[in-house]
């Protein structure tokens, strides 16, 4: 293969990333004016579309660089060329890292994830990022002496086309909380103090966030300030936050997609780890939209961490799944799931339903209350560091999805998620105030994502988590749907004897019919979190809250969804 085919070939697929991060930032550049329209249908359809973006520029891309490659498209040599001619094609490129995994994407879906090495593709390896880059992120406002005056200027210069509902009020209210909250652990100190505010307002769901920080020599906190639309013309700050565990909440694994202008990604992610220093680059490329280059990056971190620790792949705590085989490296945060050859009765679906469940997740409103995942094809494990244990329920349970090459145990499909303590494990510990929080934790968790149209199916206690942040999530998908499709009803009454003491119910019942009067049986062995819940979130047991829910949801009612505690919010007027 000649060198300038190559060079072509590389060309083709950097222009092609070129054009889709163009129609990506396109579709996020409208962010602010959906916002401003409260458009919310809009927010989440623009949400899908951008997420297909990718994918289908992809698939353009590998077009175009088959034709460029003639009957070559699936010579490795070729690739192995190009790859060298893209890396000094994207070395001074503002969005190299991102690029070089738009590289990966088309080298993917050429070969179907076979034999994804590092010599035809950045999987491990990137260039490195121009250090330098000319790009201004942030806005600075120094301290010379009045909190006021600079908290009115940021609002003054993040103002937007609709005029906030009370400017002087909100000030004021923010000033109050810096004053309650920031000060006595950061105290301003004039011409030491500044507040550098990342210049793109992040855009999500039903709302705004200005973000930035709070810098005094070297003591730092974050600053952000959530915005909302009143929905009659006008925004209002809704509270201000300056913890890290407020940040760190805000950009969770569990919660949509921001939209926001970057121009330069990397330069927002350095930025913002710096605020968060436990949160991995992926998880900040991720929460930002960048779903496949997060994707990198944990392959990345997950491979340097294999390397640099010698634990076993055991089976995740918790409760065996009946669709799902769940396993873990002790040493690190996340588990990998597999989807099981055959599922373990009364469960009656397939496979490819399965994945369509987690296809859904993807594109829904996970209203902070569902896991976000990777998914991988053709993932290659070490062999020698899976316990025997682990291995014969591998193949007991996954044998289609298991191929063993040398060394390497490769599995054909598996889904990767944040490790989670399982509810009914944590239970079994918790009481006092621990259990009041959580089992609160675990009645909001399934009333937002109701108010999200999305319906767990089967709410056992195992099939939640509860993240480092005592936060309820849901991650068990395999029943879920949207609440919209749900026919909820009540038991009827037994007409005679023989129908009350009937061992199956004596009634017609639909695949919609759902019954929550029988949901206490979710609670089977655990009363104490049980009355706790009933006292807590009893109306669940209810048809009427979720036919309530319905009509609302079908009204065009999208329900607002706070990534922080009701309780930090500035009160509302009425």
């Amino acid at each position: 293969m000649t060198m300038p085919i190559a060079r072509l070939f590389a060309r083709a697929i950097l222009n092609g990333f070129d054009g889709m991060f163009t129609e990506w930032q396109n579709m996020t550049l409208g962010a602010q004016a959906r916002f401003e329209c409260a458009a919310w249908h809009a927010v989440q359809e623009a949400m899908k579309e951008r997420l297909s973006i990718y994918r289908g520029k992809v698939f353009s891309t590998a077009r175009t660089a088959g034709t460029i490659a003639g009957g070559h498209l699936h010579d490795r040599q070729l690739w192995r060329v190009a790859k060298s001619e893209y890396a000094q094609l994207v070395l001074t490129h503002h969005n190299s890292e991102i690029a070089q995994t738009f590289f990966n994407s088309c080298y993917c879906y050429v070969f179907g994830h076979e034999k994804v090495r590092d010599m035809h593709t950045f999987a491990l390896t990137e260039q490195a990022i121009p250090a330098a880059v000319d790009v201004q992120i942030l806005n600075v406002y120094p301290y010379q002496g009045s909190l006021d005056a600079m908290v009115e200027k940021i609002l003054d210069d993040y103002a937007l086309n609709i005029p906030y509902e009370d400017r002087e009020r909100d000030a004021q209210r923010i000033v109050a909380a810096a004053q309650r909250h920031l000060l006595p652990v950061l105290p301003f100190v004039e011409d030491e103090t500044r507040i550098e505010i990342l210049d793109s307002i992040f855009f999500r769901n039903k709302a705004g966030y200005i973000i930035g920080r709070v810098v005094t020599g070297n003591a730092v906190r974050p600053f952000v300030l959530p915005l909302l639309n009143n929905e009659r013309g006008a925004v209002f700050v809704d509270t201000a936050l300056f913890q890290p565990d407020d940040l760190s909440i805000l950009f969770s694994f569990t919660r949509s997609y921001f939209m926001v202008d970057l121009p330069v990604p990397s330069l927002y992610v350095r930025f913002l780890k710096g605020l968060m220093p436990h949160k991995e680059a992926f998880e900040l490329y991720t929460a930002m939209g960048f779903v496949k280059h997060g994707k990198t990056e944990f392959y990345r971190s997950a491979v340097a961490h294999t390397r640099a620790s010698s634990d076993q792949y055991i089976t995740a705590p918790g409760t065996r799944g009946m669709v799902m085989l769940v396993f873990t490296l002790p040493s690190f945060d996340y588990v990998y799931k597999v989807i099981k050859d055959r599922f373990t009765p009364p469960k009656d679906m397939t496979r490819a339903q399965v994945k369509e469940k987690y296809r859904f997740v993807k594109n829904a409103e996970r209203a902070g209350r569902m896991a976000d995942t990777q998914e991988f094809t053709n993932l290659a494990f070490s062999r020698a560091r899976f316990s025997d244990e682990l291995i014969a329920e591998l193949y007991r349970e996954v044998p289609s999805q298991i191929e063993e090459r040398g060394r390497a145990l490769i599995l054909k499909h598996v889904y990767v998620e944040r490790r989670m303590t399982p509810l009914n494990l944590y239970l079994q510990d918790a009481d006092g105030w621990h259990l009041h929080n959580v089992m609160d934790e675990y009645g909001n968790a399934i009333k937002q994502l109701a108010a999200a149209n999305i319906f767990p199916g089967d709410m056992l206690l195992k099939n939640f988590g509860v993240t480092r942040h005592g936060r309820v999530v849901f991650y068990d998908y395999d029943e879920l749907c949207p609440l919209t499709e749900c026919h909820f009803r009540r038991i009827p009454k037994a007409r005679t004897e023989e129908e009350e003491m009937a061992s199956h119910p004596w009634y017609a019942v639909d695949p919609s019919d759902v019954f929550p009067e029988e949901f206490p049986l979710f609670f089977s062995g655990n009363q104490r979190a049980k009355q706790v819940f009933d006292e807590l979130h009893g109306e669940i047991y209810d048809p009427n809250f979720w036919r309530g829910l319905q009509e609302q949801i079908r009204a065009g009612m999208v329900h607002d969804v706070f990534p922080y505690r009701r309780s930090k919010r500035f009160p509302r007027p009425g």
